[in-house]
């Protein structure tokens, strides 16, 4: 007899079940848990370095404004050679070259300490390797980047870039509280011991981490041909790309107005809180709390994503623009920390969406050179913010450049939004197979 029932019913096929939205989705791949706990121990290690960094330099000098030299130092590379670091970062093999530089970072790290150990750190060697962590570094960032793409599905790069986002933090606020504790007890050069050890902590999980299946990141768009054999990975070649992919303009351009007139919070809010809110040190030291707050809920928000957009990630910047402005013109503290969240929330989901759309748009073998001339814009915008925003609160006062920079960034947006719908062409529908209807309107319209 047959076992099956000629009544029974028809079984149903299961629903198709529906893409993940989780922002811990990227986490389900081995290969982004142990990449995530190495960048936890890196980012705790790198920020015990930078807490001690600038008192050692007041130590040495007991000038601020040499403080302020060996920052610009380490960040001169960035502006010179960050091309030059994009095209070697797409030329060589990804892993090596971060687990390379990895490696070399820490060299320096374990250098420094030796020095400081020895009483044999003076100003003119800080501010050499200050220079090499700033030349490292245009390599060792993109690598690192697109590393950690690179192990998860094109989908879930939102959510490991959130992921990262919060590693980030945490190992902020770990590393912060691990410098106090390390110079009390070991010394200063105990901190930099520490850091070094964290690099090549990092440098030695490279090397076993595995992609996740479907992992070959690819653009939404159809990609460009990789490139043939025997292309020299030319700088030029990753900057005319950039220049001639108008989303990747937009996207810069977006983040250049926010960086100028906007998210320079520990210069504006700073005299905000301390003038006319007529607060003290730990008023704003309150608001700084809630603004990294807010950055942790966006970037959990920003990993949510799936496929963000530069449309997306215009009209948030302008919601932060918004919000700014609305802050500018709180009558007390305790609205302005109301006002806060909300404007640190929609900025760090625009930073997410952002950095998905740079990550994942250009072909693969040109990412690495995207990423270096972004960060090369990065740092202009990252030196011309604050001047700026300086001049602008001598003209005009805390309140008038929180106001004046939060209506430049939405204006400038809500303009840039307006151009583009309008040059965006209407869709053309296709006719149906067998409709001569259809056929003949688009023999008359052609």
């Amino acid at each position: 007899m047959s076992s099956a029932s000629p009544t029974a019913p028809a079984r149903l096929p299961h629903p198709r079940t529906a893409p993940s939205r989780s922002p811990w989705r990227s986490l389900r791949h081995r290969g982004m848990r142990w990449w995530s706990v190495a960048n936890l121990v890196s980012n705790t290690g790198t920020w015990m370095q930078l807490t001690v960094q600038n008192l050692l330099v007041l130590h040495i000098t007991g000038s601020a404004a040499a403080t302020g030299l060996s920052m610009s130092v380490q960040a001169a590379p960035a502006l010179l050679m960050s091309l030059a670091g994009g095209a070697a970062v797409d030329r060589w093999p990804r892993k090596l070259t971060a687990a390379v530089s990895q490696a070399l970072l820490g060299l320096v790290a374990f250098t420094t300490a030796t020095l400081v150990a020895l009483g044999r750190l003076d100003m003119t060697s800080l501010l050499a390797l200050a220079a090499v962590t700033g030349t490292i570094a245009t390599v060792d960032a993109p690598a690192c980047a697109l590393l950690g793409n690179d192990l998860v599905p094109v989908e879930d790069v939102p959510s490991a870039i959130g992921v990262g986002a919060l590693v980030h933090s945490a190992g902020r606020l770990a590393g912060t509280a691990l410098a106090g504790v390390t110079v009390a007890f070991l010394g200063t050069g105990a901190a930099y011991a520490a850091n070094g050890l964290s690099f090549l902590f990092v440098a030695s999980v490279i090397p076993f981490l595995r992609p996740a299946p479907g992992a070959a990141v690819r653009p939404v768009e159809a990609p460009a041909p990789e490139p043939a054999a025997g292309d020299g990975m030319t700088v030029r070649e990753g900057l005319a790309f950039f220049v001639r992919r108008p989303r990747l303009v937009a996207l810069a351009g977006i983040n250049g107005i926010s960086a100028v007139f906007g998210r320079n919070y520990g210069l504006t809010l700073a005299v905000l809180v301390t003038g006319p809110l007529a607060g003290g040190a730990g008023s704003f030291g309150t608001v700084s709390t809630v603004l990294a707050v807010g950055g942790i809920l966006g970037a959990v928000l920003g990993a949510r994503l799936r496929r963000p957009s530069v449309r997306a990630v215009g009209i948030l910047a302008a919601v932060g623009g918004l919000l700014q402005v609305a802050a500018a013109l709180s009558p007390s503290l305790a609205v302005l920390l109301v006002l806060v969240l909300p404007m640190a929330v929609a900025e760090s989901v625009s930073d997410t969406a952002g950095t998905a759309v740079l990550q994942t748009d250009p072909p693969a073998h040109l990412r690495g050179r995207v990423l270096g001339v972004w960060s090369g814009i990065g740092t202009v915008w990252g030196l011309a913010g604050p001047p700026a925003l300086g001049l602008l609160m001598e003209l005009a006062g805390a309140r008038g450049a929180l106001v004046a920079g939060g209506l430049l960034i939405a204006g400038a947006i809500g303009a840039g939004l307006l151009v583009h719908g309008r040059r965006t062409p209407a869709p053309v529908l296709l006719p149906e197979p067998g409709d001569r209807t259809g056929r003949e309107a688009l023999g008359t319209a052609a």
